[in-house]
């Protein structure tokens, strides 16, 4: 049972960072898709980073040059950081990760999902807040 927690949402002000973090249980060794979603109310959950655990990511365009996706693959541990912080990412933050790899290809490139319904295993999610 892979069983995902969030850690380290919170307020903060425009312009400022954050760090979440997810731990993962159980390990299961096997190479496979994790990512971050997050979800404002009334609206629809988005992709915002996905990375498959031997290092290829994907970001969501809104969030590209200010988030960066890692995974500690020895302590199990998928990392999202998160600078200039807008009004705009203001929403809930869920982990989650997919059994096995899943990539989108584009004119010949593969990159890991942003698509939601791709990730079989969620967290309960982390709220952060950008205020001005």
């Amino acid at each position: 049972q892979v069983r995902l927690v969030e850690s380290g949402g919170g307020s903060v002000q425009a312009g400022g960072s954050l760090t979440l973090a997810c731990t993962d249980s159980p390990t299961t060794g096997m190479r496979r898709t994790m990512g971050w979603f997050r979800q404002e109310p009334g609206k629809e959950r988005e992709g915002v980073a996905t990375i498959i655990t031997d290092g290829s990511s994907t970001y969501a365009e809104s969030v590209k040059g200010r988030f960066t996706i890692s995974v500690d693959n020895v302590k199990n541990i998928l990392y999202l950081q998160m600078n200039s912080l807008k009004l705009e990412d203001t929403a809930m933050y869920f982990c989650a990760a997919a059994g096995g790899v899943r990539t989108f290809c584009s004119g010949g490139v593969c990159s890991a999902s942003l698509k939601e319904s791709d990730f079989d295993y969620w967290g309960q999610g982390t709220q952060v807040t950008v205020s001005s």
